[in-house]
């Protein structure tokens, strides 16, 4: 079956603040075409998105915004099968649609990192990173240009489909079904850290929250570990995801950020992978179908 795959660049933490959109063809089992955009998010543009992807707001000056772009976009997606490793560029692609009130296409989502996860056992629980994963399946791609990110994704999932010999459609239902994860240490007795559900489309993300959320603490946590987080009360070098309150995202800057915020951008100036999240895209991300129209 023929696909496409998908990535998006975002100028923040807000999933919606897409800044460019790159889209892979894949025909006949194939790499087929690219094509990609930069977009105007008309909104302001984080110093740590801007070191990762490049893209800043002067570059975007002048480029199309999101609905300028939308129909291009919508051709090439409507009815297929739409490729993307991890959830976010899903979640990205129903926020922008929001914002602007525009509704998405019918199409039908599948998340290669849930494919690597029952292709290769050793990647059940970590390492299925798209760099990680390219890496060690030796596809080359630059990393961080949407584009690029897109044919990655597909690479990796015609590879998976060669390994377990399943096609696009049989591995649609396959990611439904259950992984067998690797054992794991016993749940800490700590009012915030919990261990993630295996079968979650974030299984494997290790979570700390920071700044003013919409509800408890406790239930935030219940909610990030039912999508499949491992959630911890503190930012480490094994932090893989900050959870930070909207009202943070748009008000704070510079150190009036929390110390957690803080530390998370260094670490990730280190060149640790942490990806700041604010609260309302977690709860999209929760919300969103696996492998469904």
């Amino acid at each position: 079956m023929d696909f496409i795959a998908l990535d998006v660049e975002t100028a923040n933490a807000d999933l919606s603040s897409i800044c460019q959109v790159g889209i892979a063809g894949f025909c006949n089992g194939r790499f087929h075409e690219k094509w990609e955009s930069l977009v105007n998010p008309e909104d302001e543009f984080d110093a740590i998105n801007a070191a990762i992807h490049g893209i800043d707001a002067s570059m975007v000056t002048g480029a199309p915004t999101f609905p300028l772009v939308q129909q291009v976009i919508w051709k090439a997606l409507t009815g297929t099968v739409v490729v993307t490793h991890t959830s976010f560029d899903q979640a990205a692609m129903r926020s922008v649609s929001a914002k602007h009130g525009l509704e998405l296409p019918p199409v039908t989502w599948l998340d290669t990192a849930r494919v690597v996860r029952r292709t290769w056992p050793d990647l059940s629980k970590s390492g299925y990173g798209l760099a990680a994963v390219a890496e060690r399946l030796g596809i080359e791609f630059q990393h961080h240009n949407a584009a690029e990110d897109a044919r990655a994704a597909g690479e990796i999932l015609l590879r998976a489909m060669h390994e377990s010999g399943l096609s696009v459609e049989e591995w649609l239902v396959r990611v439904r079904k259950p992984i067998t994860p690797p054992s794991r240490r016993s749940t800490p007795s700590e009012k915030i850290a919990r261990e993630g559900n295996a079968e979650g489309p974030l299984y494997g993300e290790i979570a700390v929250f920071t700044g003013a959320l919409s509800m408890p603490r406790r239930e935030a946590a219940d909610l990030a570990a039912a999508a499949g987080c491992e959630v911890a009360a503190s930012v480490t070098k094994a932090t893989t995801l900050l959870i930070v309150g909207d009202q943070d995202i748009r008000k704070l800057a510079g150190h009036e950020k929390s110390s957690k915020h803080r530390k998370a951008e260094k670490l990730i100036q280190e060149g640790q992978a942490i990806r700041i999240l604010q609260e309302s895209d977690l709860r999209t991300l929760v919300a969103l179908p696996i492998g469904e129209t």
